[in-house]
């Protein structure tokens, strides 16, 4: 039997208008402490964000996720709960990975019709975890996890030209 915590993840961050998804694949230690996604602040997630769509990445929570919502972005992760010590995807317990209810989540959100993976981990277990035949397209970003050492600018090159319909 594992010694890793069982670790429950956040809920998601959207509106029913909502036409692009960001899955990541299981918040950080930082983020779970907080109840905010992206919460470690090396991080480069909302600092992508306000380049792409306005705000400050120091903002109040609450205003940066005004941000996404007023530009039909949802975030979420693949999964809802796994045993893992430590922040980094690799230290995620296969055995122990649960998905999140997508079926429920896109019955509610018919909108949405893109799914930006943010990182390889999220999308290789959303491939392995989630069955589900969805009229959406599906593309991977480079992780904005400071563990991933692509240079800022590159990551908000890629993430620019993905999210340009969002804006």
């Amino acid at each position: 039997m594992s010694r890793s915590p069982l670790l429950e993840g956040l809920p998601p961050i959207g509106s029913s208008d909502a036409r692009l998804l960001i899955l990541g694949n299981m918040p950080s230690v930082l983020s779970l402490a907080s109840g905010h996604y992206y919460g470690n602040p090396r991080n480069a997630f909302w600092r992508i964000i306000a380049d792409l769509f306005g705000g400050e990445p120091d903002a109040p929570y609450e205003q940066r996720t005004e941000v996404l919502k007023r530009h039909g972005i949802a975030v979420w992760d693949v999964l809802k709960h796994c045993r893992r010590v430590g922040s980094l995807d690799s230290a995620v317990e296969p055995d122990s990975m649960v998905a999140n209810d997508f079926g429920t989540f896109f019955a509610a959100q018919r909108r949405i019709e893109r799914v930006y993976f943010n990182g390889a981990a999220a999308e290789r277990n959303f491939t392995r975890l989630v069955h589900l035949d969805l009229p959406v397209v599906f593309r991977r970003l480079p992780s904005t996890s400071p563990a991933q050492t692509m240079r800022f600018a590159d990551k908000l090159a890629a993430w620019s030209a993905a999210l340009a319909e969002a804006r």
